[in-house]
């Protein structure tokens, strides 16, 4: 029994016809741009996600570029980032001018570490933006604390994290605004590129409805100078159909990670994922770590199991950021994430039986 990285069967086969049911409806409906699926998906992720706005964009890149063109960032204003995080995150910052500062994150929680914030912090720094990285929660209560105490807004990248929550509060819903992707494999992914912006600021969420539009309120009528980044009618039906499934695919998501920690426990060098007091984790990704990844990830592709590493090149080492002249090993707890990070299969509706496969195949590995 070979074990994929990752199957939308379990999750897409059941609800076939409900999805093609709503893409046929758009078909005939003849309306294809901001039309009432959009409309509606914005609502109703609104509902799920505990927050006053939603708009819906083309994708997450454009969800925090948009969110912190309408902060008004201007060109050599310092944001707070990860050191660890897919350079979408970066690539936000450096769209509107600013400069990216990385973080270290927590070694054991891969999120960005609060107690480290404040020592990143200038004159220059207008934001932070942590990452709810794998699908666990940041320590929100501890980093929304520094940002008041300093005047600075935050912007969520909550990407991978869609229902998880902080003490309650669920991801998306604490920062100024936050962006979020559903790209196909996110935990709530459309059938192609897709994303948002939550906030709970009115203005705010009105200059981010603007601008993804060529920055017009009333067609033909331009008010700033804006972008083309519109969530379509086909991927708001696609996902409002989704999003009625996606706490029971979370539950789902959560008992595989049940199973991994039971199977894999104690296990060599293996180190598991660990949930911060107070965060809960959604499980985009089931993250482990070891010295030996090159050697374990082909000795599992060897015996049909997949994997994939996220991410094995950190932000300050990409040729992109060859200009901020960071030092190779001037982050080495993101260096060590990224030589150790091995992420298993993980997805709705995988079985126990598959989870054991895997974990029989790591058990021998180490063995």
């Amino acid at each position: 029994m070979n074990v994929p990285f990752l199957s939308f069967s379990p999750q897409h086969d059941p609800i076939r016809a409900e999805v093609l049911a709503v893409i046929a409806d758009v078909y005939d409906k003849q309306w294809y741009i901001l039309g009432e699926q959009v409309k509606t998906f914005e609502s109703e992720y609104s509902a799920f996600n505990q927050v006053a706005h939603t708009t819906g964009v083309a994708n997450g890149l454009d969800a925090l570029h948009l969110a912190l063109l309408a902060l008004n960032v201007q060109p050599g204003d310092e944001v707070i980032v990860p050191s660890n995080t897919y350079i979408a995150t970066w690539l936000a910052v450096s769209y509107v001018g600013g400069v990216p500062v990385p973080v270290e994150p927590n070694l054991h929680t891969y999120n960005l570490d609060p107690a480290l914030i404040e020592a990143a912090i200038t004159p220059r720094t207008k934001g932070i933006m942590p990452v709810h990285l794998y699908g666990q929660a940041c320590e929100m209560g501890l980093i929304m604390a520094v940002a008041q105490k300093h005047g600075l807004w935050v912007v969520e990248d909550n990407a991978q994290a869609q229902g998880a929550a902080w003490e309650g509060g669920l991801t998306g819903s604490f920062g100024a605004a936050s962006g979020t992707s559903f790209y196909p494999g996110k935990n709530l992914g459309a059938l192609g590129d897709a994303g948002a912006v939550t906030t709970n600021d009115e203005a705010l969420n009105t200059k981010i409805r603007t601008l993804r539009n060529y920055g017009s309120q009333q067609k033909y009528y331009n008010e700033v100078i804006g972008q083309n980044s519109r969530l379509d009618e086909l991927q708001a039906a696609v996902l409002r159909v989704k999003l009625e499934y996606l706490p029971e695919w979370t539950r789902q998501r959560q008992q595989v990670a049940v199973w991994y920690d039971a199977h894999l426990a104690g296990l060599g060098d293996l180190v598991l994922p660990v949930i911060a007091e107070g965060a809960t984790h959604v499980y985009h990704l089931y993250v482990v770590r070891t010295a030996r990844r090159a050697a374990l990830q082909q000795y599992l592709t060897d015996r049909g199991v997949g994997t994939l590493i996220h991410y094995p090149v950190p932000p300050h080492r990409q040729q992109a950021y060859a200009h901020l002249n960071m030092p190779a090993r001037a982050f080495p707890i993101a260096e060590e994430i990224a030589d150790t990070a091995l992420s298993l299969p993980m997805w709705p509706g995988m079985s126990e039986e598959q989870v054991e496969k895997v974990s029989a195949a790591v058990h021998g590995f180490y063995a």
